[in-house]
């Protein structure tokens, strides 16, 4: 994978003597061709087997195509887990350097297998709540190994049970998230790399949060719901239920027999976002304030949709940045020219259908 170098395989020195002697005689080895994309997806779990959950589906699909973090909400049993499995199977194929940068991280922590090469996949990373902060975000004495959030680089990092994490561990998270980066080696000024995804499930009606950029509250304890602000989208999963001619109500969409898109799908949509704003230069959650105007700019209808939800609501000013954002990523994800309000009342749905849980 190194360009610019010759290189000639020899099986013993007595060979390597010869083509010292007459270097003409022998041609340098052509190493195969290095694709910058990778589709390799074997294993990965599929959207298609995920029945109903339509708005958690789609905000998901939001949340990859621009990079947005997501907190999902719903009661046990509901698929909160099943649709977080999926999440990478969604998102786009590693680039060359991301590849790079992702063996490297893997590589020295020790976890290439033998004869093992470039990572072609994007890491899924499950650490279990009883992980200490140096487990979860690198360190230690000496040289700094990798934590689990650093070998989620570039992929999904999944904290199930989320409220049973250390209140301590959760408290050093919040800066390695807000600087994207897994660990600060105070002695040797070490950086490990982290930019993932991250979802955390919790209990119950407890949140499923989806993190990405990452300049987030996180909640510090189970229960603290006041922590909850700083979220793209807020889309509630809810308990999946049968058609109501079904005697049994408790499985909204499981009993129709309707085939559910794949992620197959999802992903081509996704791609196609992507390199809408690809052209932009950046991804539409790391969109400067400076941008947000040009990029995001609304007619009467829209101006008048988003003041009337920020006045009923009561959100920030950062709120109303991301929502923006979010709307940006929704008008890419359907090839819009620009934003109509219509989008802005799909990210502003994103942002209000918790309120009943927390209310």
């Amino acid at each position: 994978m190194v360009e610019g170098v010759k290189v000639f395989g020899v099986r013993h020195l007595a060979e390597a003597v010869a083509m010292l002697s007459k270097p003409e005689e022998y041609a340098p080895v052509r190493p195969q061709a290095c694709q910058p994309n990778y589709t390799e997806r074997e294993g990965t779990p599929d959207f298609c087997d995920v029945r109903g959950q339509t708005t958690a589906k789609r905000a998901l699909q939001v949340a990859a195509a621009g990079n947005h973090n997501v907190l999902m909400i719903g009661p046990p049993g509901s698929g909160k887990t099943m649709l977080a499995k999926r999440l990478a199977g969604i998102l786009p194929s590693l680039s060359f350097e991301e590849s790079i940068e992702t063996t490297k991280v893997h590589s020295i922590a020790g976890l290439i297998p033998p004869g093992g090469g470039l990572l072609r996949t994007r890491p899924f990373r499950s650490p279990h709540h009883t992980i200490s902060d140096a487990g979860l975000l690198g360190g230690g004495s000496g040289a700094p190994r990798p934590g689990e959030v650093s070998l989620a680089h570039n992929g999904v990092l999944f904290l199930d049970e989320f409220p049973e994490f250390p209140r301590n561990v959760l408290e050093i998270l919040r800066q390695a998230l807000e600087d994207a980066l897994g660990h600060h080696c105070a002695v040797e000024h070490d950086t490990l790399l982290s930019r993932q995804i991250h979802v955390d499930c919790g209990l119950k009606s407890l949140p499923l949060w989806i993190l990405r950029g990452c300049n987030k509250r996180l909640p510090v304890y189970a229960g603290d719901n006041t922590a909850l602000s700083g979220k793209d989208q807020r889309p509630a999963a809810g308990p999946n239920r049968y058609p109501d001619r079904s005697p049994c109500r408790a499985l909204q969409g499981v009993g129709t027999g309707e085939v559910a898109e794949s992620s197959a799908d999802l992903l081509a949509r996704v791609e196609r976002a992507r390199e809408i704003q690809a052209e932009r230069g950046q991804t539409n959650s790391r969109m400067p304030a400076r941008l947000i105007r040009k990029q995001c700019a609304l007619d009467e209808t829209g101006e008048r949709t988003l003041e009337m939800a920020m006045r009923r609501m009561s959100l920030s000013a950062r709120a109303h940045d991301r929502i923006l954002k979010v709307a940006r990523t929704v008008v890419d994800l359907d090839q819009s020219e620009s934003v109509a309000a219509k989008h802005i009342a799909e990210a502003i749905q994103y942002r209000s259908l918790d309120r009943n849980y927390w209310n």
